[in-house]
């Protein structure tokens, strides 16, 4: 049997609650819904962490940060992990990146035999936040409220152009693989396309943002919670983030949502462009296409803005899986992107024996194929805006949060889905909660935990130092082009090659 091909389609911060069954039927997305009807999804996904480079570290390799000891947004992920990048290939994939996957440290590829694009973020310990200096604020990368205060139009930022070129260069590389696909020896292929919206600052074109001139979700259904009525950890956020120095109007959300929602749009498109070269170039009946984001966004639920926590709207990210042998369906119960990779796999036909130690996840397949999900979902977190490291459990309707500075959390989802209700005080739930902290403890030996992310700090503020003192050679990644091997050189046969690019042939 041939192995499929693998399209994943990868997002930045987009929002899990705004699709509980697809794209919600406000949103503009036509062909993120017309992808849902043939998918299966995944209504109570979740990420391993709610910040860019652990999250997406954890997505690749299907293990938590605690494990890939990429704990923020400059942590070096080591080359001796194996990715899902890594799986496929040794089992004959063609693997490819087109876009953002924030790999910090000197190894850009990961297993991908071919970046198309360079990242749109640093690859050096330039992020590195100091649990040594706790309640410091690093003002030059830290986020602040400057992106929704900053809501609006343009036609071109920093941001559409680096998505812009990642779904050109994809789609040109999809053509490309179509155009061997008649030739002896073609291996099947696992394309990553990883765009950076809907991520703040909520800039959107005009044409997406005037398809939410009426929206009635403009405003938050949670509004803004008084700081002293915060958990500490929302209000170490709202330190971190500078909310002091903002006046956030309400006009002001309305701008940065409509903005979001715009992006939203925007994806959507280049989305329908890929689905379309696929179609045409009739690869799609033997793709699986992946669609999922890293983290969400709270959008100002409870006030807050951007990612950090473990609150549906940070922790909760879109998963659909549509292609050969995937039934269409809703499944609800809770999954991470730690699946990700060994789903990956068993759809390729690896074996999952082989895989298993290499990852904090399980293949979806098996629930795809109607058996019942009983695994719980977990999560860490361990960067700016936290003191300490935070975990947290999903299972069935519980969700339970622990940081060792703070109280516990204990939320009831089908009951309290706003998560207004922190039950961990209630006797009545004494025994939950129990049972909560003794699965935490068997997981996670937090003082271990603590002690590592610091040391892993205290070492790359030393060698970020170094590096940048005196002559500096950067990690990011240079995308190779080999000009003399493309469209005609005279070392080219002319007959022969304007054939060998033509896609169908003989038509």
């Amino acid at each position: 049997m041939n192995k499929p091909n693998i399209l994943i389609v990868m997002v930045d911060q987009l929002n899990g609650t705004l699709f509980p069954d697809g794209p919600a039927d406000w949103l503009h997305a036509p062909h993120l819904k017309a992808l849902a009807a043939r998918s299966a999804r995944f209504a109570n996904n979740y990420t391993s962490s709610p910040l860019c480079a652990p999250a997406r570290a954890s997505f690749m390799a299907g293990q938590l940060p605690s494990r890939t000891r990429v704990y923020d947004n400059a942590a070096e992920y080591v080359s001796s992990i194996p990715t899902f990048a890594h799986h496929l290939r040794r089992a004959g994939y063609y693997t490819a990146l087109s876009g953002k996957m924030h790999f910090v440290g000197p190894d850009q590829l990961h297993g991908f035999e071919e970046r198309l694009t360079t990242d749109i973020y640093p690859a050096d310990f330039g992020w590195t936040p100091d649990y040594r200096k706790p309640g410091e604020r690093i003002d030059w990368w830290y986020h602040n409220l400057g992106s929704v205060t900053g809501a609006g139009v343009a036609e071109i930022t920093n941001q559409m152009e680096y998505d812009d070129e990642v779904a050109f260069l994809a789609n040109q590389k999809l053509y490309h693989l179509a155009r061997e696909r008649d030739d002896a020896g073609r291996r099947p292929w696992c394309l990553t396309v990883s765009f950076t919206h809907p991520h703040d600052p909520y800039v959107a074109r005009r044409k997406f943002w005037d398809l939410y001139e009426d929206c009635k979700h403009l405003l938050p259904e949670i509004g803004e919670i008084p700081l002293g009525e915060q958990d500490p950890h929302s209000q170490r956020i709202i330190f971190s983030c500078d909310y002091r120095n903002f006046e956030v109007s309400e006009e002001h959300i309305r701008r940065a949502r409509r903005g979001y929602f715009a992006n939203i749009s925007y994806i959507d498109e280049k989305v329908g462009e890929l689905i379309d070269t696929l179609s045409r170039t009739r690869m799609l009946d033997d793709t699986l296409i992946v669609f999922c984001s890293d983290h969400g966004d709270m959008l100002g639920e409870r006030g807050l803005w951007f990612k950090m926590n473990f609150f549906e709207g940070s922790a909760r990210v879109p998963l659909m899986i549509a292609g050969p042998g995937v039934a269409p369906a809703l499944h609800m119960a809770p999954v991470s992107n730690l699946d990700v990779t060994p789903t990956l796999c068993d759809l390729a036909g690896i074996s999952m024996e082989e895989i298993k130690p290499w990852t904090d996840g399980e293949s979806l397949k098996p629930m795809m194929d109607g058996a019942p999900r009983v695994t719980p979902v977990l999560m860490e977190y361990a960067a700016e805006g936290s003191y300490a490291p935070l975990v947290g459990i999903r299972e069935g309707k519980w969700k339970y949060i622990h940081c060792e500075l703070d109280p516990e959390q204990l939320f009831d989802l089908e009951a309290d889905p706003k998560e207004l209700t922190n039950l961990a005080g209630d006797p009545a739930h004494a025994d939950i909660l129990e049972g909560f902290r003794t699965r935490r403890k068997a997981q996670w030996d937090m003082t271990a935990f603590d002690a590592a992310v610091r040391e892993s700090q205290a070492r790359r503020w030393v060698v970020y130092e170094a590096l940048r003192n005196g002559a500096y050679y950067p990690w990011d990644h240079q995308p190779l082009r080999d000009a003399s091997e493309r469209y005609m050189r005279n070392h080219m046969n002319l007959d022969i090659l304007e054939e060998s690019k033509r896609y169908p042939r003989g038509e």
